[in-house]
This record gives C-alpha cells, sequence and structure tokens, in this order.
C-alpha cells in the first residue's frame, strides 16, 4: 500500500432519506424479535426481510417475515393476516424521534402502507434445515461478506469513516438537545472527510465537507458554518486540521427542504457508510431490516468481530477476513485472511486456522456467540454498525474483543507444531 496518499469517506445523518428507511426497517426487526420475546415464541424461529421506501408524507413497508401470532390478525375469512397496526406505530415513533415534524415529512401525518407477507416456504425450508447438516440452520442466502480493523483509530476502524460519522454524532445530540442556534439544525445531513496519510498513518484532514438542512430560512452558507464549526473541531479531536484545509459547508446554499421530502430514501443504500467508508470491500448485501439467518448481516457483523479481535490480539495492524456462504448450507464455504503485510510473527494461514478453531460461523453459531436474538437494531441504523461501543443491552456485541486470548494461544499453538 502507498504510504503517502490522501483517502476520503463519508457519512448521512439520521435524518438522511435512505437513513429514515433503514432506521424504519431495523425498528421492524425489533419490533418481532420483542414481541416474540413478550409472548414467549421461540426467537430462533424469527424470519423478517422488510424493505422501507419514503417519499413525501409516505411510507411504505414491504417485506416477508414469520410473526408471533400476536403481530397478527383474522381477515374476514378467518384466515391469519399481518396485523399492520404496530408496524405503523413503530414507523411513526422512529421518524419522530429522528425529527421530521415538517409539512412535506411529518411523523403524525405521513401515510404509511404495511405490505408484508409470509416468507417464501421455498426460502424458509432451506434456513431451517441445512444441507450439509452441520449446524441447525442454513444460511438464509448465497454471498460474500467481509470484516476489516486496523489501528488507525481508538475503535480500529478507518479514520476518515470515523471522523465522518463523529461529526454527524455530534451535531446530532446537539441538535436534540435543543439549545441555542443547534437547535435549528434540521435532521438532514451529510459528512465527508479527506485525510492525509504520511507513512501509512492518519496525519491531518485537508478537506471538510457538510451540507446540513437548517429550519431557519434567513441562513446561508456562512451563518451555518459558524454555527457547526464548533463541533466539526471537537469532533476531529486529536486529528489535525490541516492549515489549508478546504471547507465546503453547505456549498450549494440554502438547505431547508430535506429528508424524504426533498428525496425519496430506500432501505440498504448507504452500505459503504454502514461499513468503512470505502477503505474495504463490501460483499454487497445490506444489513438493515433483516434477521441474523441472513448472512449479509450476521456473517458481515461475525467478520468484524474477527478482524477486530485479530489486531486487538496483536497479530497483525490490519485485518481483512472474508466469509462465504451458500443458501441451505450452514458452514462457510470459505474464511479468507489478508494481514495487508502488517502480521506480527504470523502467518493468515495460521490465523484462519485459529478462527475456525475458536468460532462456530454457521448461522446459529455466530447468532450464539455473538447473542443476536434481541431487539438491539434500530440504534445501528445511523453513524455505523462498525467502531460503535457494546452496549449493556447486547447491542454491538461484534464490537467487543473477548476473543484476544484464544487467537493469541491458537496461533502460539500453530506456530509451535
Amino acid at each position: 500500500m502507498r504510504p503517502n496518499y490522501l483517502f476520503t469517506s463519508e457519512s448521512v445523518a439520521e435524518g438522511h432519506p435512505d437513513k429514515v428507511c433503514d432506521r424504519i426497517s431495523d425498528e421492524i426487526v425489533d419490533l418481532v424479535y420483542r414481541e416474540a420475546a413478550k409472548t414467549g415464541v421461540n426467537p430462533w424461529g424469527v424470519r423478517i426481510a422488510c424493505e422501507t421506501l419514503a417519499t413525501t408524507n409516505r411510507v411504505v413497508i414491504a417485506g416477508e417475515v414469520r410473526l408471533p401470532p400476536s403481530l397478527m390478525k383474522k381477515d374476514k375469512d378467518g384466515k391469519d393476516v399481518i396485523n399492520p397496526s404496530k408496524f405503523k406505530a413503530a414507523a411513526r415513533r422512529a421518524i419522530k424521534d429522528i425529527g421530521y415534524e415538517q409539512d412535506g415529512f411529518h411523523w403524525k401525518k405521513a401515510k404509511i402502507d404495511v405490505l408484508l407477507h409470509s416468507q417464501s416456504a421455498d426460502i424458509a425450508q432451506g434456513v431451517d434445515n441445512a444441507a450439509d447438516q452441520q449446524g441447525d440452520e442454513g444460511a438464509g442466502d448465497q454471498g460474500i461478506m467481509f470484516g476489516y480493523a486496523c489501528k488507525e483509530t481508538p475503535d480500529l476502524m478507518p479514520a476518515p469513516i470515523y471522523y465522518s460519522h463523529k461529526i454527524l454524532q455530534l451535531l446530532a445530540v446537539a441538535r436534540k438537545k435543543g439549545d441555542g442556534e443547534v437547535a435549528k439544525l434540521g435532521p438532514d445531513a451529510k459528512s465527508q472527510v479527506t485525510v492525509r496519510y504520511v507513512d501509512g498513518k492518519p496525519s491531518e484532514a485537508t478537506s471538510i465537507v457538510l451540507s446540513t438542512q437548517h429550519l431557519d430560512d434567513s441562513w446561508d452558507s456562512n451563518k451555518v458554518r459558524a454555527v457547526v464549526e464548533p463541533y466539526i473541531r471537537e469532533a476531529l479531536g486529536e486529528l489535525k486540521i490541516a492549515e489549508d484545509c478546504k471547507w465546503y459547508i453547505n456549498p450549494t446554499g440554502k438547505f431547508v427542504i430535506g429528508g424524504p421530502d426533498g428525496d425519496a430514501g430506500l432501505t440498504g443504500r448507504k452500505i459503504i457508510v454502514d461499513t468503512y467508508g470505502g477503505a474495504a470491500p463490501h460483499g454487497g448485501g445490506a444489513f438493515s431490516g433483516k434477521d441474523t439467518t441472513k448472512v449479509d448481516r450476521s456473517a458481515a457483523y461475525a467478520a468484524r468481530y474477527l478482524a477486530k479481535n485479530v489486531v486487538a490480539a496483536g497479530l497483525s495492524d490490519r485485518c481483512t477476513i472474508q466469509l462465504s456462504y451458500a443458501i441451505g448450507v450452514a458452514q462457510p464455504l470459505s474464511i479468507y485472511v489478508d494481514l495487508h503485510g502488517t502480521g506480527k510473527g504470523v502467518s493468515e494461514d495460521q490465523v484462519e486456522a485459529a478462527i475456525r478453531e475458536n468460532m462456530d460461523l454457521s448461522p446459529s453459531g455466530i447468532r450464539r456467540h455473538l447473542d443476536l436474538n434481541k431487539p438491539i437494531y434500530a440504534k445501528t441504523s445511523a453513524y455505523g454498525h462498525f467502531g460503535r461501543k457494546a452496549g449493556r443491552d447486547g447491542s454491538f456485541s461484534w464490537e467487543r474483543t473477548d476473543l484476544v486470548k484464544a487467537l493469541k494461544e491458537a496461533v502460539k499453538t500453530k506456530a509451535a507444531a
């Protein structure tokens, strides 16, 4: 890898149209897990793949599900059908929490359609009964997933996406507190940070881009910069801002109409924002709206967990892990490790063997190891699925570094052999 270069990543706020849809889809996932626990339904049987579309005062929720009885009702013919009321309520709560009370998109006034239907029996049989008989459930789809970690930031994330997220998180917290002029910012925003690398390490920010919605029609770019600049500087923290850094704050001028009223949103369109900001590969599948039999989500979490533990264990400075799956097959078809030439006396083969010894990477094994059958997904829908703090409620369990000792011992054993 080149030692000296510029690299850029972007983030989007929770009020971005696509992120509104990710949030609603993940609120639906949480609702189903919560109702299963409340009514005594086995959470291992939960199935949901939920997509959301949002536009001017309109939300459409579609997808396939296997639901607890509490989310069903009888139609006029006595047939079990989806009861839309709790799904609509969950969507409205999410929109309200994000902060949309505008004429073109209002949590109370938006029309919400729920078009969920039962999971395909063909898909269900592949998941419920693993074809390779090595696990108690098969993968919900084929695909490839990547995990990545590096020593650029305290959370072992690439610096450009780390700081892009942090800018928007600080602004969102300040906006919701409602103190001073920052409370006049709207929910919709995008950030972008370009970082100069010297000798392979982040050295300084050379450009900063922020476009943020504002509710005061009289504000211009200069006024917005005066309000947001202190938060940007706080977010960048120890990362130096270059003397000739280029600032682009609301470069088009006014940004009053935002969110789904300004642009239509869809679930799953911000997958690079969700992962590593382009600094590492992405398998192609989105996360939000999916239960964790879908390896697009659970195996990507597992790959990040393993990569982070490899780096945290001091086995390398950087680590990329790829996993691959076939629908209905429990065990991954392949495990690939790349230490990018930064291995500390260990080889990729040794790390791959250590991973296989220390984690069952079938969908059910991942769900057990990371304790994923819980309503913990709404908070993943903005500011990245990775580089977050593991919560007491079980959220972001894939950010723990509790596999460090086991990986060190396994690699040491392999080296001795």
